[in-house]
């Protein structure tokens, strides 16, 4: 049996990456998406071990400071990780492992692992990602704001990515994200759904 491939996947929020994960794992069940740990107490209908990997933060800051992590960061108080040892032991089984992070979290799995290919998912428009933004209902002004200031800073960073997809039809997308799993290794390359 072969190693596994660890697939990054980062964009900004409201583009749609956790639905087109979730639509990659229907068809191909093989995937295994990673689970971060964070200190942050669970919400409603979290699941440990499912949602999240829910620690204090004494023992996230021993496992950071082991190097625990793939990539870690803290944001809004509190700490979120990627657990280094349970993805490795995915790849070592053969699975192909996906990492839904945030950029700065991508460029930090970049140095730690550098096989890894990095997957940028971008809106076809920021006025688009507005749209979906507010589409949600659950934010404010303020966050949306500070959401879409978020993606600009985001989107200048794409091309330290190995593939970008413009996610404008979510089926098309995910076809295209699984094409990308099969044959990773191959010419890194921009495609529109």
């Amino acid at each position: 049996m072969g190693k596994g491939r660890l697939f990054v996947v980062s964009g900004p929020s409201g583009v749609g990456k956790g639905t087109v994960i979730a639509r990659m794992m229907q068809k191909d069940p093989s995937l295994w998406k990673s689970v971060s740990a964070t200190t942050r107490k669970p919400r409603g209908g979290e699941v440990d071990g499912v949602d999240y990997f829910f620690v204090e933060r004494p023992g996230f800051e021993r496992t950071a400071d082991g190097g625990g992590f793939l990539e870690w960061a803290e944001y809004s108080g509190n700490l979120y990780g990627t657990p280094a040892a349970s993805v490795q032991a995915h790849l070592d089984a053969g699975e192909n492992v996906i990492l839904e992070i945030e950029v700065q979290g991508a460029m930090q799995v970049r140095r730690s692992a550098p096989e890894a290919v990095l997957v940028f998912v971008k809106p076809p428009s920021m006025d688009e990602l507005e749209r979906r933004l507010r589409g949600r209902g659950s934010e404010s002004e303020e966050a949306i704001a500070a959401r879409l200031e978020a993606a600009r800073m985001e989107l200048s960073r794409e091309m330290e990515y190995d593939y970008v997809f413009v996610n404008d039809d979510v089926d098309a997308t995910v076809d295209e994200m699984l094409d990308c799993i099969a044959n990773a290794g191959e010419q890194p390359q921009e495609t529109s759904s």
